[in-house]
């Protein structure tokens, strides 16, 4: 990528790794359909399982657990269908979720409005394990379907999923589900040891191509219903011909995200604190969100009291720098953060809220840069606060 902007909005979307790229235009000269027979058709489906594998080691199950789809949003929507069984269990009645679930998952359920509840979060943005007991008690005669996302796209708060996992088998008869959209490729996942039934992830977030995802399912754990229907293909759970230089891509995301894991996550994390720290020295009463709960290594949520957030990214990418002020999921619109708003933050100072995002290509220089036209964002708001004293 070019140096002549920063581009600090990875938890919109990661640009494609080189290698990634390499391995899809690979894929792009297979001719083969990966259900025919023949010898073009049995290259092209080693390819697809070798992708199948590498998103497998990427959440520690097995790849026939792995059904490809065109995105986070079609998995999560797949799983709140309310076709979700596991083995013993009658079907969800009750669909509980977090307050600060993506869209993804708070509108892209099929439950009646009656049967869903949110899970209110803490200040920090994690899940509220107490009201989550007490929710699951006084539902203890109702199979349930609960969904905890891994991890906020836009403050980077990290949820206790063994926690909130054991809360549920307590209740026995909880199917638990988890969008991992934005902690897969940051983070360990381990789908197996999390005590999860199902998980859903999406490829352009760990730097794959965009318009490819997964929907995992545990051991024992189904769709009752095919989401498309057609042919066979994933398990005869999402038919159609698999979009295989997409897939290809997402597998070799994959394979590069868990063998860098742990030295990003250090280099990042460290790279966050460094600019953490001069938005501080720029701005000493910022607030910054999540800030008492594990977070993403690669992301940082802030605001300035005064500071008009929409005017802020325009300056922000006027000189060079792509940020955002929250979730890029709303057709380019800025609107107000139900993430922030379910944390307990002021609409005022919410309004000023932006998201800082790094990735496998960000470096100091890039850092630098955002910090020098934060500064210039600041001016205006100094100024005022200049002119009122």
């Amino acid at each position: 990528m070019s140096r002549a902007r920063a581009y600090l909005d990875y938890n919109a979307t990661a640009p494609v790794r080189p290698a990634v790229a390499a391995a899809v235009a690979r894929a792009l000269t297979l001719p083969g359909n990966p259900s025919s027979i023949h010898a073009e058709g049995r290259a092209a489906r080693a390819a697809l399982e070798e992708a199948r594998a590498r998103v497998a080691e990427l959440v520690n199950v097995r790849p026939e657990q792995v059904i490809f789809t065109s995105g986070g949003t079609e998995a999560a929507n797949a799983v709140l269908s309310g076709d979700l069984r596991r083995r013993g269990l009658p079907p969800p009645a009750r669909l509980l979720h977090t307050a600060t679930e993506h869209p993804c998952v708070a509108a892209g359920h099929r439950f009646p409005d009656g049967a869903v509840e949110e899970v209110p979060v803490t200040a920090d943005g994690v899940i509220d394990c107490a009201s989550l007991e007490t929710r699951l008690a006084a539902l203890a005669d109702q199979p349930l379907l609960l969904s905890v996302h891994a991890a906020n796209n836009e403050t980077g708060a990290v949820q206790p999923l063994a926690d909130v996992a054991a809360l549920a088998r307590a209740h026995g008869r909880t199917l638990i589900h988890s969008d991992a959209v934005q902690a897969a490729g940051k983070i360990p996942l381990d789908m197996p040891a999390l005590g999860l039934d199902a998980l859903t992830l999406s490829g352009h977030k760990f730097a794959a191509p965009k318009g490819v995802g997964a929907l995992v399912l545990a051991e024992g754990v189904t769709l009752e219903t095919a989401f498309l229907r057609g042919g066979g293909q994933e398990r005869r759970q999402r038919c159609g011909t698999e979009c295989l230089p997409a897939i290809v891509g997402m597998g070799e995301a994959a394979r590069i995200a868990r063998a860098t894991l742990d030295r990003e996550a250090a280099r990042l994390s460290d790279l966050r604190d460094r600019i953490e720290a001069g938005v501080r020295a720029l701005a000493p009463d910022a607030v910054v969100f999540a800030a008492g709960a594990p977070r993403l290594p690669n992301t940082l949520s802030v605001a300035v009291p005064g500071l008009d957030g929409p005017a802020a990214l325009i300056v922000l990418d006027l000189a060079g720098v792509a940020v955002s002020s929250g979730s890029a999921c709303s057709s380019g619109k800025v609107a107000r953060s139900a993430t922030l708003a379910a944390m307990g933050v002021a609409a005022d100072l919410a309004g000023g809220a932006l998201r800082v995002s790094l990735g496998w290509n960000t470096v100091d220089a890039d850092a630098a840069c955002f910090l020098d036209a934060f500064e210039r964002a600041l001016q205006p708001l100094y100024k005022r606060r200049g002119q009122a004293a």
